[in-house]
């Protein structure tokens, strides 16, 4: 049945990847009708996570939030079809880096890098880093119920030497890497809710007291990993620009829990800048105390 699935839907996904770019979100227009005016999609989850965190803003000022974002959204679905068919000098001019020697000077020190993020921008194109760098880049990802789409995506990622790993792989590749001499950069997008009963710290998020994400400074601490966040603008419609900023090079110096509290921060500055650009879909507050943990 998966391979059914994948057979029936992969060519849609195809034709849909070839599409010039003004054709392509012409149909993102009409999938944004479906999806906000028709059908509906976790419209009550996205408006209860803005007035949540935005309790200030007008019901005007949200609905107009909420409304940029399913348009956004559906660009970044479309996007990421995209990903399929295009070229790596396409890739290249629509995601830019205003400061890629950060990495670099990470690089030439011999250090590894945790490289986080937050489900902001196009978080999906962000793999185009790697035809810059020469580090092995490695994402902790969820694998996908269909086993062929999940292969796809990880075709995907490898042609631009980055490699899609598991949470249980996470530390054993990673080790291996370091005994081997590799230079690695690993991605983190850390800023969705964990499971409860993994929740090792609760912090503010958005001014909401919520459980955090632990694993990308753990692993910075285990393996001693320069810590890098990067921050995603969307410049117009099809074009991101993103800006490193190293949190540090010394994890270890750093109290537990410090590493993600400073990235949480940063993550907020972000939202609170351009709040259509996240990904409000999530029900990020799911798990929240009306007092410090």
């Amino acid at each position: 049945m998966q391979f059914l699935v994948y057979i029936i839907v992969y060519p849609f996904l195809w034709l849909i990847s070839i599409l010039p770019f003004k054709l392509l979100y012409l149909f993102s227009d009409g999938i944004f009708i479906l999806l906000y005016h028709i059908v509906g999609y976790r419209k009550k989850v996205v408006y209860e996570n803005l007035k949540l965190v935005f309790p200030d803003k007008s019901e005007k000022e949200l609905m107009r939030i909420s409304k940029a974002f399913y348009h956004h959204f559906c660009d970044l679905m479309l996007e990421s079809i995209k990903s399929l068919t295009i070229s790596e000098a396409e890739m290249k001019k629509r995601f830019t880096f205003t400061n890629i020697e950060e990495i670099k000077q990470h690089e030439n020190n011999n250090r590894s890098i945790v490289l986080m993020c937050a489900h902001y921008g196009n978080f999906e194109w962000s793999f185009i880093l790697q035809k810059y760098i020469s580090s092995k880049g490695y994402a902790v990802y969820k694998q996908l119920a269909n086993k062929y789409f999940d292969a796809l995506i990880k075709r995907l990622r490898a042609k631009y030497n980055s490699y899609l790993i598991t949470t249980k792989e996470t530390i054993p590749t990673l080790i291996k890497a370091k005994r081997d001499g590799e230079l690695t950069i690993n991605g983190f997008a850390a800023d969705q809710s964990p499971k409860i009963n993994k929740a090792f710290h609760w912090n503010t998020f958005m001014g909401i007291n919520v459980p955090i994400h632990t694993g990308a400074e753990m692993l910075a601490k285990k393996l001693d990993m320069a810590v890098v966040f990067f921050a995603v603008k969307k410049v117009k419609r099809g074009y991101y620009e993103t800006t490193f900023k190293t949190i540090t090079t010394t994890p270890k110096d750093y109290k537990s829990y410090e590493i993600t509290d400073i990235y949480i921060k940063l993550v907020e500055q972000q939202i609170i800048e351009a709040p259509e650009y996240y990904l409000w879909t999530h029900k990020r507050w799911k798990h929240r105390k009306k007092s410090p943990h």
